[in-house]
């Protein structure tokens, strides 16, 4: 559409605007979620050592390779071999050591044979002492039920890359190689601010014509789900004096970023355009997308700034098409990063010819994901967001979509449905 630019301009103008974070150290308890700022490259093996993968015996293999039910093997004992303690001795031919998983493999031994396939009762009956000799019934391999040292992490592997978003396994990970702080980039301080006289802060009676500010929680959520920390300021009415004034508090707050829900339309009391006019300047304006036309980005006070739409799934689709990657950069994660499917669609659409993305649910069918809408598309029904798996993206130019047509989805949450 004349006048309108597309999403993909419009992103590519917002990141280029937008700078990566300097790091900080946190403790490793304090990281999840966190972005790492530097590679992590391991000084030494995970495990350090060869170690049994379970309780039995440490063994010559060639000790035990005829041994059967009917004609055991009977090898002599000559130490016990707990989790955390190193052997003392080494396995000669014909010797053995009882060891625990997790325990260091004893010099010589090459294999460990399960405590089940001897004679040895002291998993069933309790600890006992280390008998004179042990029966096995059961061959084993030479490198059987043992661990390799650095079968996990070889020393010098970097194991993971600067912008990573650290999840609970890679936490594991980071703590089994010793360390106890991480450098990640700082979390983004985003202000946010929502205009209109109609809205009211939750808690306080709702008069005739007025809703509860959602927006701004709703947004708060987001901003906290990407890494950043979110400040929530006062409803701003629809006079200059009072949105520059709220601009002004946002700016105090030192953010990284600055949003705002509604006013940047075309309407007689949408303010939020002259006020950021003259505190700092648009660079975009309308996007030929739905929803989210109205879409303001610029910079105030030198804070890059988005003015997003008042309507809630308006916000929202475009926080997630254009501020999620803007943080994602903020934080050094990869801002094209995005979860995707495809699906087919199970209804006829009508559009207006705008790229538009389709609330819809998933479910699969046949061995494939089709997609129904969740109802009425209209940018002021929320609930059309809290019911759908994802954003069915239909291109631009598009003004009839049959049932059966086959398009990416931008994936919500994760898939759980079936049926």
């Amino acid at each position: 559409m004349s006048g309108l630019l597309s999403v993909e301009e419009v992103l590519a103008r917002v990141l280029a605007r937008v700078q990566v974070l300097p790091s900080e150290s946190v403790p490793i308890a304090d990281a999840l979620g966190r972005v790492l700022a530097e590679d992590i490259i391991a000084s030494f093996s995970v495990p350090p050592f060869r170690n049994s993968a379970m309780d039995g015996y440490a063994v010559r293999a060639a000790d035990v390779s005829n041994a059967t039910a009917e004609t055991p093997v009977s090898l002599t004992p000559i130490e016990d071999i707990s989790a955390g303690r190193m052997p003392q001795r080494t396995i000669g031919q014909g010797e053995a050591a009882r060891i625990m998983t997790g325990a260091p493999l004893p010099p010589g031994a090459d294999a460990v044979v399960p405590v089940e396939d001897t004679d040895d009762r002291w998993r069933v009956e309790g600890y006992t002492p280390l008998p004179a000799r042990v029966a096995v019934f059961r061959p084993v391999a030479a490198g059987g039920n043992v661990r390799p040292a650095g079968e996990d992490i070889q020393a010098g592997q970097v194991v993971l890359r600067a912008g990573t978003i650290l999840r609970p396994q890679d936490i594991g990970v980071l703590v089994s190689l010793g360390f106890g702080t991480l450098a990640v980039r700082r979390q983004p301080r985003v202000s946010i601010l929502a205009t209109g006289d109609e809205l009211v802060e939750v808690g306080q009676p709702l008069l005739p014509g007025q809703i509860h500010n959602s927006n701004s929680y709703m947004l708060a959520g987001l901003v906290q789900q990407c890494g950043g920390i979110p400040f929530r300021l006062p409803v701003a009415r629809d006079t200059l004096d009072e949105v520059r004034a709220r601009f002004e508090e946002a700016l105090a707050l030192q953010p990284d970023f600055v949003l705002s829900s509604a006013g940047v339309s075309v309407g007689t009391h949408d303010v939020v355009r002259v006020v950021v006019e003259q505190l700092g300047r648009i660079e975009v304006w309308r996007v030929n997308v739905k929803p989210g036309k109205p879409l303001a980005f610029g910079q105030v006070g030198g804070v890059p700034f988005f003015g997003l739409p008042g309507n809630p799934v308006s916000a929202m689709v475009t926080f997630e098409l254009f501020v999620r990657p803007a943080l994602h950069k903020a934080l050094g994660a990869d801002p094209l990063a995005v979860p995707l499917t495809t699906a087919v669609l199970e209804e006829d659409l009508t559009l207006d010819g705008r790229r538009t993305y389709v609330r819809v649910i998933l479910r699969e069918r046949n061995g494939e994901l089709v997609a129904r809408t969740t109802g009425t598309q209209s940018s002021s029904v929320l609930m059309s967001m809290v019911l759908a798996d994802g954003l069915m993206i239909i291109p631009e130019g598009q003004s009839r979509v049959a049932a059966g047509s086959r398009f990416p989805v931008r994936l919500l949450r994760p898939l759980l449905h079936s049926g």
